[in-house]
């Protein structure tokens, strides 16, 4: 365990090598302030994160600049109704040797790598797409009885179009909760748009460069966990993940008959990664109840599940999570004050 003069000397260092990382991810990736924030945090907190947006928006390219900065070797897959588990794991194949031998190679699917890039996820079959849940999970695949560790750090970044189209799959409620948070890719305001024109169109184009090593995210992740957590943010944390679970005795009456499931206890756990990784990248040395509601709605929106009747009535699930977040912070500063 790191000596607490020596954890804020760190967390300190790595601030300063995170505000140099987002510095360099800007050159290419513009505008995006947001999307880069809670998909860095998904990385210091060792986790997985899912891309939502439509086709154009720069998810791709974020992926390859993120591959640049952070030092990590990439690989991508694209997602088509006829891919098959092997073209992601990867598998054995017989070859002759010149004396006439005969033995099995393992040829390594892409899988294999620190940084995955899984494009249109949910064109694939269920099949594929469970392929990929023990990767995601154990940072491990079995292939012909064999276990075979994966690349470290190992993140998936996962991109699917939030609109109903020919050929799409729903990604399984299981492998949902293996993403650390849901990004929401939006289109660009007037400005950034008119400086992505700018930047992008011209003789010259931004170039990021490495800022990270693979050795030092992964000291970034150790030290995230490291990072002290106040009892106020542990209870709104736990409240707030509580609140969102139907027929539960903790449950808010907002969710009430409008959610068929709520989120779990990896959803506790991703709060309470992401909320110190929130917290070191803007400089501060613990998280806060801020932090918990800036939080909320990437993390739980991808576990919790709209009852039939509330979808019927065109209930927004990311507006429940704004109202019980708002509910649990007003309640938690009602206890404080009293």
């Amino acid at each position: 365990m790191t000596e607490p003069t020596d954890l804020v000397a760190e967390i300190e260092t790595l601030g300063a090598k995170l505000m140099a990382a987002r510095e360099s991810i800007n050159k290419r990736f513009i505008g995006q302030e947001r999307v880069v924030e809670l998909v860095l945090a998904a990385m210091l907190s060792g986790g997985h994160a899912l891309l939502m947006g439509l086709p154009g928006l720069g998810k791709t390219m974020l992926v390859d600049t993120l591959s640049t900065v952070m030092g990590l070797k990439s690989s991508r897959i694209q997602f088509t109704p006829d891919l098959m588990p092997a073209d992601i794991l990867g598998s054995e194949v017989l070859e002759t040797a010149p004396d006439g031998a005969r033995a099995f190679r393992f040829l390594e699917g892409p899988v294999f790598c620190q940084l995955l890039m899984a494009d249109e996820i949910n064109r694939a079959s269920p099949r594929t797409q469970s392929a990929l849940l023990q990767a995601m999970q154990e940072q491990e695949v079995s292939i012909a009885g064999k276990s075979r560790p994966l690349g470290r750090p190992f993140h998936v970044l996962a991109t699917q179009n939030p609109i109903d189209q020919e050929g799409t799959y729903p990604l399984p409620e299981a492998q949902l909760d293996r993403f650390l948070v849901q990004v929401n890719v939006v289109y660009p305001d007037r400005e950034t748009e008119r400086a992505i024109l700018l930047a992008t169109t011209g003789a010259e184009l931004g170039e990021a460069h490495e800022v990270f090593t693979p050795d030092e995210l992964l000291r970034a992740q150790n030290l995230v966990r490291q990072m002290p957590v106040g009892a106020s943010v542990v209870e709104m944390i736990l409240d707030l993940v509580r609140a969102c679970r139907p027929n539960e005795p903790d449950a808010s009456a907002l969710v009430q008959d409008r959610l068929s499931w709520g989120p779990g206890p990896r959803a506790a756990q991703a709060l309470m990664l992401t909320v110190r990784a929130r917290a070191l990248m803007q400089g501060r040395l613990a998280p806060s109840v801020e932090d918990v509601l800036a939080l909320a709605e990437p993390i739980l929106v991808h576990r919790m599940a709209l009852s039939f009747s509330a979808r019927a009535r065109g209930d927004d699930l990311t507006q429940i999570i704004a109202d019980v977040a708002q509910e649990v912070a007003s309640r938690a500063a009602k206890e404080v004050a009293a």
